[in-house]
């Protein structure tokens, strides 16, 4: 589910029952190259650091060096680990590149902040006659003040990534602040390596951290000028902004002049409304109509944060401007173990948005295979298109079953929570192991269906969502 991926960052998850790890090499989508490249990259600085043929030094201060290079190489590449550049998010599935970029980001900040520690050699500036930098760590006051400033920068980085949710500032000052602090730790640490660095002096280390540093910087240009400098190129206005269910509203884009961006049902966009794309106000938000009904582009949006609460305030004729289409909860390329499956759409709240993109664009198609949705809410106003959704019924050979926590007298539909329970109930028939099944929803709920399914015998390459806790 997208909904605002930080508006509503408390929806999204941390995963509690499975290791990052494993779920990250459990995807079958992630491309091998992509993850030997990166790899590739991480281990370039240590090769080159042989290849000079230093002396070695005490086992703990080539230890340090090592962990020390290969962390600061990764952490520059978590620049392109930041889910906007679609030829990475889109090839391995922009959850998997985001739950990367944080286990990464974590593990290699901890390794910087100890790596000073591990050291042996005295901590003093460089002797002229210690050409081969053996007798001190060479440090001089200013390879000193950019380590210092760096260290402290990563520290703080990554600590108010982890508790933004408990942090007392807007998105916008998070983000701000995120994007400048991350650029200082690249400079601020690409000094401290060539300047104080014993291996990283050396022509080719030294291009090979000018290289990373420059891409690092590049995605920051791409992102922050470049790409609002596209969209001033293709703008849209508001066409329409209705209220669907409690708290939840429906608003449509249109081109102004030109095409629609071209999207398949399921997607999000970055989203900005009544600003300049240059403002740093776009939010990410899944796509609720299908491609058969571009130009017009609709988005179904939950209040649930600053941004989110104004959304009914938005006027008709409002600028308008996408960045995407991003994301691959898909249908495309997709048929299930043998071809021969139906398609079940598991959904909470808002996670609606993209499963209706989906089932809009089936019913554009005339698609025959047999479907159900199970829709779970907490009370029965919390209901999104439930209209459309029986009419579907007539067209679509599909189930769509609603399921309350808290129902009201009279209620005749599924009572409880989206899990085990209620799956076996609904999934126990022959072959529902052949079907795809596509999850969206609140953090918990996904953990629990995943599992969930799971248990009831579906292969996890079945299962596809998209799930999200930015840092």
């Amino acid at each position: 589910m997208i909904q605002s991926r930080f508006d509503a960052l408390p929806e999204y998850y941390q995963r509690s029952n499975r290791s990052e790890i494993t779920v990250i090499f459990r995807s079958r989508s992630a491309p091998a190259f992509l993850l030997i490249a990166y790899l590739l990259v991480a281990i370039a600085p240590l090769a080159l650091a042989y290849l000079q043929g230093k002396p070695s030094r005490p086992f703990g201060d080539e230890l340090s060096s090592a962990l020390a290079m290969v962390a600061f190489a990764m952490l520059l590449m978590e620049f392109v680990l930041s889910g906007r550049f679609k030829s990475v998010s889109d090839s391995t599935g922009i959850d998997l590149t985001m739950r990367f970029h944080q286990l990464i980001a974590r593990t290699m900040t901890v390794i910087v902040l100890v790596h000073p520690f591990l050291y042996v050699t005295p901590h003093k500036p460089p002797l002229p006659w210690d050409t081969t930098g053996q007798l001190t760590l060479g440090l001089t006051p200013a390879s000193l003040v950019t380590g210092f400033a760096g260290w402290v920068l990563l520290l703080l980085l990554v600590f108010s990534a982890v508790f933004r949710d408990q942090m007392p500032f807007r998105y916008e000052t998070w983000r701000l602040s995120h994007g400048l602090g991350a650029a200082l730790i690249a400079a601020t640490g690409t000094h401290h390596a060539i300047d104080a660095g014993r291996y990283s002096a050396d022509l080719a280390l030294l291009v090979l951290w000018l290289v990373l540093l420059g891409l690092a910087v590049f995605t920051l240009v791409y992102v922050y000028v470049i790409t609002p400098l596209l969209q001033l190129r293709h703008p849209y206005r508001v066409a329409s902004v209705e209220r669907v269910a409690l708290k939840t509203w429906k608003l449509t884009v249109e081109p102004v002049g030109g095409e629609a961006l071209p999207f398949e049902a399921g997607q999000f966009c970055w989203l900005t409304l009544d600003r300049s794309p240059f403002a740093i106000t776009e939010h990410p938000f899944s796509i609720s109509s299908a491609p058969a009904e571009r130009p017009a582009i609709g988005f179904t949006i939950k209040e649930v944060g600053d941004f989110t609460r104004t959304i009914g305030a938005i006027q008709v004729g409002a600028r308008a401007y996408l960045d995407g289409p991003h994301g691959n909860l898909t249908l495309a390329g997709r048929d299930g173990s043998d071809g021969g499956g139906g398609i079940a759409f598991i959904a909470g709240g808002v996670g609606l948005a993209p499963i209706m993109s989906m089932l809009r664009q089936l019913r554009a198609d005339d698609d025959r295979r047999p479907m159900k949705l199970l829709y779970g809410n907490r009370i029965a106003e919390q209901i999104t298109y439930g209209d459309e959704l029986d009419e579907l019924t007539n067209t679509l050979d599909i189930e769509v079953h609603h399921i309350l926590s808290e129902p009201p007298d009279g209620w005749d539909g599924t009572v409880g929570q989206l899990d085990q329970t209620v799956l076996h109930d609904h999934f126990s028939f022959d072959g529902h192991t052949r079907w795809l099944y596509f999850v969206c929803g609140p953090a918990p709920m996904i953990d629990a269906v995943e599992d969930s399914l799971e248990a009831i015998g579906i292969p996890m390459g079945q299962i596809v969502s998209e799930k999200f806790s930015y840092d």
